[in-house]
């Protein structure tokens, strides 16, 4: 493998009541951690979300409110996940915008915030879609030749996953050889700004709304619409960086 690390990255799936990462509960998560030497752990567990699964998420990953009734809470488990993600970089299919998010805000809600600003977020999806812009059924078949037959089952989600980007590090020579360079690779040659991806850089190094009708504006010139986002219901990192460039006093949410 061209791929030089030095700690784990803990690649994880996570199937959820629905889409909003921030209102969401997970309701199945499986981490597979692999290690400098591409040695393999893995962990899953199936979640009691603390309200009910819509019929359209159900559908999706065939998980129903009675198969969750027993099973603990994320509250009860975050103590044991936390431990397995310590000192771990974050990888995962489409994580950045997902997985991720919604694993930060679960984690939020029990009193711990994770400190993204020095873990490496490895995103195998980005990496897919840069290179054959395709999904994660596409590129199992691409990479490995054979017909993904358990999609939305988390742990069958997560080993397809891994066994892509093992491929993916075979196959694409070109791609960075360290952790930050594939970082800054899978969140398109730009920093992490915040999870929910308000804001972005532009060319200049700018800090720029990344959303609405202020998408591409530099936010520095519109504090206006800078309050006003102070103001809402917007995930805690993001106001960070509105206080930031409001020059208020930094604050802490947990």
């Amino acid at each position: 493998m061209s791929l030089k690390f030095s700690r784990p990255i803990a690649f994880f799936d996570i199937e959820a009541t629905g889409l909003d990462t921030t209102k969401d509960r997970i309701v199945e998560l499986a981490i597979c951690k692999i290690h400098p030497d591409f040695s393999r752990e893995s962990f899953s567990w199936l979640i009691n979300p603390e309200m009910p699964i819509p019929a359209k998420a159900s559908a999706i990953h065939g998980i129903y409110d009675q198969d969750i009734t027993n099973e603990p809470t994320f509250a009860k488990l975050s103590a044991h996940i936390w431990h397995i993600l310590d000192n771990c970089d974050f990888g995962g299919f489409n994580s950045n915008r997902y997985d991720i998010p919604m694993l930060y805000n679960e984690f939020l809600r029990t009193g711990k915030t994770i400190d993204y600003s020095s873990i490496r977020f490895i995103d195998a999806g980005a990496i897919f879609k840069r290179q054959e812009e395709r999904t994660l059924s596409a590129a199992v078949k691409f990479y490995l030749g054979y017909e993904m037959v358990d999609a939305h089952a988390a742990d069958a989600d997560i080993e397809a996953t891994v066994d892509v980007f093992e491929a993916m590090l075979q196959k694409y020579k070109d791609l960075p050889q360290n952790m930050e360079g594939m970082h800054l690779f899978c969140n398109y040659d730009k920093p992490v700004m915040d999870l929910s991806g308000k804001f972005t850089i532009d060319d200049e190094g700018d800090i720029i709304f990344n959303f609405g009708s202020k998408r591409g504006n530099k936010a520095k010139y519109d504090i206006g619409h800078l309050q006003w986002m102070y103001g809402k219901d917007f995930a805690p990192d993001t106001k960070r960086i509105c206080e930031k460039l409001l020059g208020i006093n930094q604050q802490h949410y947990s």
